[in-house]
């Protein structure tokens, strides 16, 4: 009878049953990358959202409560453990929670991360080098990440002032989407 009882007091108690209980991340191997039990892809690693609206729960299954509901599709977000079709997910902001992975991407974008004066822009440049302004950012623009070289990456952005794209450089560390020092061919 004891065992009956441990459930529903830890329920009582607010606490976590072993079956409610979200899996654990996997360990981290050396230099901070794991590998995803599910995909046996490195963890973590980042993706961007496939849709308009995705779900961010609380557990890794639709019983569990939304927490948030992001509304921005190509919305960088990094996988940081993986349990089934779940892959628990971390925003530009630090947010985490559980997305179905069917809602995920491989499409690698990046958003724009702001410069001392939050409302500065950050310039776009036409080539790696830092010369040729072709576009002035504003910090929450969100781009396609089409190459890093570990210290620079092009990216692709569609303004609405602008007809079509703009394709341009910004320096690695002015984005969250990229790792620093990663390559992105």
């Amino acid at each position: 009878m004891l065992p009956l009882l441990v459930p529903a007091l830890l329920a009582a108690l607010g606490a976590a049953t072993p079956a409610a209980a979200a899996p654990p991340a996997p360990a981290a191997q050396e230099g901070g990358v794991g590998v995803g039990p599910v995909t046996k892809l490195p963890l973590p690693r980042y993706v961007s959202l496939k849709t308009d609206r995705v779900n961010l729960r609380e557990g890794p299954s639709k019983d569990h409560r939304t927490l948030w509901v992001f509304q921005r599709a190509g919305l960088p977000v990094e996988i940081v453990s993986e349990f089934e079709t779940w892959r628990r997910i971390r925003d530009s902001e630090g947010t985490e929670g559980w997305v179905l992975h069917s809602l995920l991407s491989g499409r690698r974008t990046a958003v724009v991360l702001p410069q001392g004066d939050k409302a500065a822009p950050v310039p776009l440049y036409a080539r790696a080098d830092g010369s040729d302004v072709v576009a002035q950012l504003q910090a929450g623009v969100i781009g396609s990440v089409k190459s890093c070289t570990g210290s620079w990456c092009r990216l692709v952005v569609a303004l609405p002032q602008k007809r079509g794209d703009v394709d341009g450089y910004l320096r690695q560390d002015r984005l969250w989407g990229v790792y620093p020092n990663e390559k992105v061919e």
